[in-house]
């Protein structure tokens, strides 16, 4: 009888195998696996910081672009001194009082992170300069960090959760503000708000040569801190706002002037020097074709009035000290309500002293300079001047 030889089956062998080399790859995809999440967790840590950190940063660059307006120009409240060393606090206390990539509060050090200068367009290059130390200021730059290795000041680098298996415990983390209040080209109409615009008007030469040439008086002086006028010198020239004639221009060369409807009235002017252009001489103005009160591409046309009367004196007086912008003319045509000006730009003013009774020689309204800004400002590309009107702080990069 033959014998029979069965081959025993290797199949247990195989499965024996290959489930060790499965058990290998799956160990080899779960380090996978796990080397992704935390990649994930991680990069997405950072993402998030640094989104959170670069908000702080914009916050306090703001804040310190803030502090420049009330410096700037020939009739600032306070010395660029002065407005830089505000500006600098105040980077440092909103950055303090801002979350900082999980720390709640960011660290700013007021001389390594924060740049004050003039940002200004030329004409030349048709490009934004920023000049860092250069006045008028009306620039700053903020940085907040996480990347300052030892320290315990809030700035040091960010700390990774998964990261540090694969060699690699922190990352760097810098954020960049800049803001800049950029000097104005025009108003236009924000609905519901008004514009501090006086309807009425200054020769050129008699400004230029106050802020050019120092030609004029000081016998009035402004508080900042109460926000106040009384006597004395303060160190900033005025000038006279009432009609008393340049001999380069025409009689009747300057006075009030219809903003709104071609026949104002004095109870118009009164409204407008109090409470500034609203909604219904924005119509008015609509109407005769003038939309923006603009002055960087052509000069403005606007019809005179009657002039400067004792009929609005309490307004006048009303406003003294406050913030208020004026008119500029060129030229002239025709006296009292029949003129015509060329209006070429707009200026920051804040009145002093009034008196328009008596006899003509004793009337005046006496202005200084004074920084300006509104909600209704058109910024433009504009050369910044000492008597620029400006923008609202907004950031440029």
């Amino acid at each position: 009888m033959k014998s029979m030889y069965i081959r025993r089956p290797r199949r247990r062998v195989q499965d024996e195998t290959r489930r060790g080399n499965i058990v290998v790859l799956t160990a080899a995809i779960l380090v996978m696996i796990f080397a992704f999440t935390a990649f994930a967790v991680d990069v997405g840590y950072i993402v998030l910081a640094k989104a959170e950190l670069q908000k702080s940063t914009d916050a306090a660059t703001l804040a310190a672009s803030l502090e420049l307006q009330e410096a700037f120009g020939a009739g600032g409240e306070i010395t660029p001194v002065m407005a830089e060393a505000a500006a600098r606090q105040a980077a440092v206390d909103v950055a303090a009082a801002n979350r900082a990539a999980g720390k709640n509060s960011a660290m700013c050090d007021p001389n390594r992170d924060v740049r004050i200068g003039n940002y200004s367009w030329d004409a030349d290059s048709e490009t934004w300069v920023k000049q860092w130390g250069v006045e008028p200021y009306n620039l700053v730059e903020v940085t907040l960090r996480r990347d300052q290795d030892g320290s315990l000041n809030g700035d040091e680098p960010l700390d990774l959760f998964f990261a540090p298996i694969m060699g690699n415990d922190t990352s760097n983390i810098v954020t960049v503000s800049t803001a800049a209040m950029l000097p104005a080209v025009g108003f236009r109409k924000v609905p519901g708000t008004n514009i501090g615009v006086l309807p009425i008007t200054l020769d050129v030469p008699t400004w230029d040569n106050l802020i050019l040439n120092g030609v004029g008086t000081d016998d009035y002086s402004y508080d900042p801190e109460t926000k106040t006028v009384g006597n004395g010198s303060d160190g900033i020239k005025e000038v006279n706002l009432y009609p008393t004639g340049n001999p380069l221009l025409p009689p009747g060369n300057r006075g009030t002037v219809d903003f709104g409807g071609t026949n104002n009235s004095t109870a118009d002017l009164a409204r407008q020097i109090l409470n500034g252009l609203n909604d219904d001489d924005w119509a008015a103005l609509a109407e005769q074709g003038i939309t923006e009160l603009r002055w960087d591409t052509e000069p403005l046309q606007i019809n005179g009035d009657t002039g400067l009367s004792a009929g609005i004196k309490d307004e006048l007086n009303a406003i003294k000290g406050l913030p208020r912008a004026i008119p500029l003319f060129t030229q002239v045509s025709g006296p009292g309500n029949n003129a015509m000006y060329t209006i070429v730009r707009f200026v920051g003013i804040r009145i002093m002293h009034v008196r328009l009774t008596g006899k003509p020689s004793g009337k005046h309204v006496m202005i200084q300079p004074a920084p300006f800004t509104d909600f209704n400002v058109i910024p433009g590309e504009s050369v910044i001047e000492p008597d620029s009107i400006l923008a609202p702080t907004s950031l440029v990069q």
